[in-house]
């Protein structure tokens, strides 16, 4: 079975992927190593392929790529997978059957989507060095696909789009102080709060505030939503789901508690502000005011359809096609340079599933390509990929890089170094009802009601991602910003593990507060190299808790204090004897003993910062317009630049990025001179 389709004359500009034959084999051992480079600097063609060459399509990568073809600029955009729509891949839930592209379209089905083998890639982390602290957490993984693992699941997207085609499509503005906060380190004032909204604006093409769109035709905008951007978003909230007394009692017993919490003890201004905004997280009198108390979720979703950087730079390929190429199944090996140490071009392999994270990694060799950019080389694969590129392009800890062979070009030990994530956790409860009635009979396959529903546009919960509402509160009041953000899911969701996203339709009847803990303090996580082979997934450890800088411990008391307030939330729900019992934490664990929960079972998904903006010798690895210390031509834009994790849910924050760099890059070009002719696409 092939792993995709191949629709001519979409990629590349003359219908194939990645200009070569892509591998094909099948599901043994992985493809053999190439050998690493050897240092030396490489010559400068005669004629380059591009004025831009970016490595990634998520988030930041797709974004930049298409902003700068539109700027008139010719843009190789390199990405290591497939088309999810065009792929073919199962899940654990439907082993050997194609559901693709139903995991990418339908919200309803994004957990099936990061488990889907036509374009996930399987990173298995640790949260601790220590094997027996590691040991207590239920999600720790020894084997996979037949090879030992020994971490935990953190699901990456090896696909056009990156992680933007597996997300759980949330859309949530960043706080202030994370944009005012970059400004002051870095004495730029371009990254304050008030001119990065204007990336925002320019960005989303809002469809859920029909009087706010209405307010802008006359010029007046106090909600600062963008409402002709390429990103569109949307709120889901079913008329399925106040119909139904179950999830309608669920919503207001929820809403009943969140007022009552002494931990929303909402002020004025919130108040002010939940009116303003009809309950919009994104609204900028909301963001403003730092305001806490209930919100719903908005969706990036066009007629609820998952929308992300694949429409984006699909739409500027169709376009521009002379402008924006896309090259699948290029998977980046290195980057490289000159005699001057500027880098030029990208040495890929062109193939199919060569990268060892796929769960069925090709046993034939990729074809070695380079690509040589006019003006400067873009990394954007992420928070675990693009440091891996880094250090195999001889750039990072000196011990770390030489210790595998690799020549050192610039010894930069930021790199990989600072790795940052959210804490979350789940309190999952099994309700006194065999399904919920909006779930009946609910498979997540294209054979349910519930999927034929949603393909005509009906009002039913697959245009969801599954998330009734939210609660935005602080852990304390100490803490600058709101830093916990909980929402309500109608499906049993306990962390990522091999199997998980099975979970939901075995299990319909019940009801989970995901607590998301904001602004973490520990910045002690780090990527490191396994080897030298540039298909072999780097080594992570986040190092939780105690093992990492937090010495005051504020983390995993902050979180505690989610999973008590997630709990009080439910208590309505108890009252009415809907809920038959709490499953996790477990109606055992007193609330005495949310900490040691929390310890054990925290999980993340918002991996960033491994090469952030700052000095050198603080440890910085980029200066505030993205260029990598020590070199020429080189930059990186993706979730990796920021010293702090962003806000709640990081893609928004990358999203800006991206086009915050995009201005940065084309500003800069105006004031330099490509280094030769760029041959045009198609030739």
């Amino acid at each position: 079975m092939n792993d995709e389709a191949n629709p001519d004359g979409v990629y590349g500009g003359g219908g194939t992927y990645g200009g070569g034959a892509p591998g094909s084999g099948g599901s043994g051992g992985p493809t053999p190593a190439p050998a690493p480079g050897d240092g030396a600097a490489t010559r400068r063609p005669a004629a380059y392929d591009a004025d831009y060459i970016v490595v990634g399509s998520g988030a930041g990568g797709g974004t930049v790529a298409a902003r700068l073809a539109e700027a008139g600029f010719q843009v190789l955009l390199l990405e290591a997978g497939g088309d999810p729509r065009t792929s073919i891949g199962s899940t654990p839930q439907t082993p050997g059957v194609n559901s693709l592209p139903d995991d990418y379209d339908v919200p309803a089905f994004h957990a099936l989507s990061t488990e889907n083998d036509g374009i996930r890639w399987d990173f298995f982390v640790r949260h601790y060095d220590d094997q027996a602290v590691q040991a207590r957490d239920p999600k720790l993984t020894r084997e996979a696909d037949g090879q030992p693992v020994n971490g935990v699941l953190y699901p990456r997207a090896g696909t056009l789009g990156g992680c933007t085609a597996h997300n759980a499509m949330i859309l949530v503005y960043p706080h202030n102080a994370d944009w005012n906060q970059l400004a002051d380190l870095t004495g730029d004032p371009s990254w304050r709060a008030e001119k990065m909204r204007d990336y925002f604006e320019r960005i989303e093409h809002c469809d859920y505030r029909p009087e706010e769109r209405a307010l802008s035709k006359v010029g007046a905008n106090p909600s600062r939503h963008g409402w002709s951007g390429w990103l569109h978003t949307e709120k889901a909230v079913p008329g399925a789901a106040i119909r139904n007394r179950d999830l309608r009692t669920t919503i207001i017993e929820s809403v009943k508690a969140a007022l009552k919490s002494p931990a929303l003890a909402v002020t004025d201004a919130d108040r002010r502000a939940r009116f303003d905004s009809a309950l919009d997280p994104n609204d900028w009198r909301v963001v403003s005011e730092d305001a806490i108390g209930l919100r719903y979720t908005p969706l990036t979703t066009k007629d609820h359809h998952r929308v992300g950087s694949r429409e984006r730079v699909l739409d500027v390929n169709r376009r521009h096609p002379d402008k924006l190429k896309i090259e699948l199944h290029a998977l980046a090996t290195r980057v490289l340079f000159d005699d001057q140490q500027r880098a030029i071009g990208v040495e890929y392999l062109s193939g199919q599933r060569l990268y060892q994270a796929h769960p069925r990694p090709s046993t034939v060799p990729g074809e070695r390509k380079q690509v040589f950019a006019a003006r400067e080389v873009i990394l954007a694969g992420g928070a675990f990929n693009t440091p891996q590129l880094l250090m195999l392009s001889g750039i990072g800890p000196r011990a770390d890089v030489a210790s595998h062979g690799i020549p050192v070009r610039v010894d930069l030990p930021g790199v990989g170094r600072n790795l940052q994530d959210r804490y979350e956790l789940a309190v999952v409860n099994r309700m006194n009802f065999d399904a919920w009635e909006s779930l009946a009979g609910a498979t997540f396959t294209r054979d349910d009601p519930q999927y034929r529903n949603w393909a005509k546009g009906g009002d039913g919960v697959y245009k969801t991602n599954g998330a009734l509402l939210s609660v935005v509160a602080r852990s304390s009041p100490a803490a600058f910003s709101p830093d916990l953000f909980l929402y309500a899911v109608i499906g049993r969701f306990q962390g990522y593990f091999p199997g998980y996203s099975s979970l939901v339709a075995q299990h319909p009847n019940c009801l989970t507060w995901v607590v998301l803990k904001a602004h973490t303090n520990n910045t002690a996580g780090r990527v490191t190299l396994r080897s030298a082979n540039p298909l072999e997934r780097p080594e992570i450890s986040f190092r939780y808790f105690e093992e990492g800088n937090d010495a005051r411990g504020d983390d995993l008391t902050a979180a505690a204090a989610g999973v008590a307030l997630a709990r009080t939330l439910a208590a309505g729900l108890r009252k009415e004897g809907l809920i038959a019992r709490e499953e996790i934490p477990g109606d055992d664990v007193p609330d005495e003993r949310l900490t040691e929960f929390v310890h054990d079972q925290a999980w993340g998904h918002h991996a960033s910062c491994t090469c952030r903006i700052g000095r050198r010798e603080d440890g910085g690895v980029l200066s505030s317009d993205f260029r990598v210390h020590g070199v020429d031509g080189l930059r990186v834009v993706d979730a990796s630049v920021f010293p702090r994790i962003p806000g709640f849910f990081l893609v928004s924050a990358v999203y800006m990025v991206g086009e915050k760099a995009a201005d940065v890059i084309a500003t800069a070009a105006k004031q330099a001179t490509p280094l030769g002719p760029i041959r045009p696409f198609g030739r």
